[in-house]
């Protein structure tokens, strides 16, 4: 198999001698070399502005220091490539459901095609309070949701809520390296707080470890459970230590509860919104991605407290208008309809963890910790130093597509992950494959 460079954006094009890494090797140009690029052009007799590296020496630090998407880069050099097995990003291999893409064509025919409310069309809203009742056995009240352009811009809105520069967020690592940069983007801190390990296999987070990375300078409390990539859940027990830990400090919590469907134990994870009041300072994210394989739709939720429906009415007026209303039309179908189709894609999942991890954690140089929740698999592999040149490696000699740990952060370098919602069949190959390669390692 040939691997070869796809371009994904401007960053592929070709640029000045100074910002050439390496033979046939080129990347967008660090902070360091656009400050120094300003400084030289500072002067007007100097200034340039037919130069290459021009416009990037105009952007802020925040967003100059961004990293490359490691599983995106990954997936970039083979993803029309029809050999490799892709269980590299977090999406399952099944369509829409029909009744979904039906309800998005009826809305399209009626005429569903214009601007709507910034925070959602109200059948909507009312839609999402119904799917809480039913599935946490809470009252949330339709005026408290927010519907966005997917799950990616529900945490981006929350953080923009909340956070001012400097702001310090604690975040339990490895984490999903979206949450990670938005908060960088928006001027925050990341305190990262490692996960602790599990003798026999797991996660866990220790709160003494968690209250102790909060300063004076902490604005919030990031968790996601379940968690991406680790799999790990949140025990209720916890969840109550850590809402009376960020009352006491007039702490925010930022929830990402989007695998809550995803366990593989009793039930649904639990939600903080089982556990708090309305005026409590904790927003919910989620997306419709997952539950309905609506990956490509780009749209998603957040809960928000009581008091807010300004500030999110304004934040979603300010980044989309609004989210497209034909699609927010079959969201409600997903919400209403879709429950079945829910839990036949967790049963799905429950096989493909099953069989993944159990063909793993047969070779002595894997260390399997089964996940949780989630349907993403993270696995250590012994002697390994950097996941992303074993998942170039593994895509390019076991063509199978994972996603290396360095991408969620710190803690992951010693780490791959798969996703499992797939076709068991595709998983029991991808399986083999990389045992085939792991067991020569």
């Amino acid at each position: 198999m040939k691997i070869e460079r796809q371009g994904r954006d401007d960053r592929r094009t070709a640029p000045t001698k100074d910002f050439e890494i390496g033979p046939g090797c080129l990347a967008a140009p660090s902070w360091a070399q656009c400050a120094a690029v300003s400084k030289r052009c500072s002067r007007r007799d100097v200034m340039n502005y037919r130069a290459a590296e021009w416009p990037a020496s105009g952007t802020p630090t925040r967003i100059s220091r961004i990293e490359l998407n490691q599983i995106c880069d990954i997936a970039d050099l083979a993803r029309e490539d029809p050999n490799i097995i892709k269980l590299w990003i977090g999406e399952g291999d099944l369509p829409t459901p029909a009744f979904v893409r039906e309800a998005a064509v009826a809305a399209l025919a009626a005429g569903h095609t214009r601007y709507t409310y910034s925070t959602g069309v109200p059948a909507l809203r009312e839609a999402l309070d119904r799917y809480h009742k039913r599935h946490f056995g809470i009252d949330v009240g339709a005026g408290r949701f927010s519907v966005t352009a997917g799950g990616v811009q529900a945490i981006m809105q929350a953080m923009q809520a909340i956070l001012s520069p400097g702001d310090e967020v604690v975040v339990p690592v490895p984490a999903w390296p979206n949450l990670i940069e938005i908060i960088g983007i928006l001027g925050g801190k990341v305190v990262p707080v490692p996960y602790r390990t599990v003798e026999g296999g797991g996660f866990k987070l220790e709160l003494d470890d968690l209250f102790a990375a909060v300063t004076s300078k902490t604005r919030a409390i990031a968790i996601n459970s379940p968690s991406n990539p680790t799999g790990w859940i949140m025990p209720r027990e916890q969840m109550l230590a850590v809402r009376d830990f960020a009352r006491d400090r007039g702490l925010w919590i930022v929830s990402d509860e989007v695998y809550a469907h995803f366990t593989y134990g009793d039930g649904l994870a639990p939600s903080f919104l089982q556990i708090t009041e309305p005026s409590d300072r904790l927003i919910v994210t989620n997306t419709f991605s997952k539950n309905w394989c609506m990956t490509g739709w780009r749209i998603g939720w957040l809960v928000y407290p009581e008091g807010m429906t300004t500030i999110f009415d304004n934040l979603s007026q300010y980044n989309t208008t609004s989210v497209s209303t034909f699609s927010q039309h079959a969201a409600i179908a997903a919400l209403d309809d879709g429950d079945d189709f829910i839990k036949s894609l967790v049963e799905r999942s429950a096989r493909g963890r099953e069989i993944i991890c159990s063909i793993l954690d047969k070779l002595p140089n894997v260390r399997v910790f089964w996940p949780e929740g989630t349907f993403y698999f993270f696995f250590a592999v012994h002697g390994m130093n950097s996941g992303y040149d074993m998942a170039r490696r593994i895509l390019k000699e076991a063509s199978v597509g994972v996603a290396p740990g360095s991408a969620f952060g710190p803690g992951g370098e010693s780490f791959l992950r798969v996703c499992f919602a797939v076709d068991p069949a595709l998983i029991e190959e991808g399986a083999q494959r990389l045992a085939r390669f792991l067991q020569d390692q």
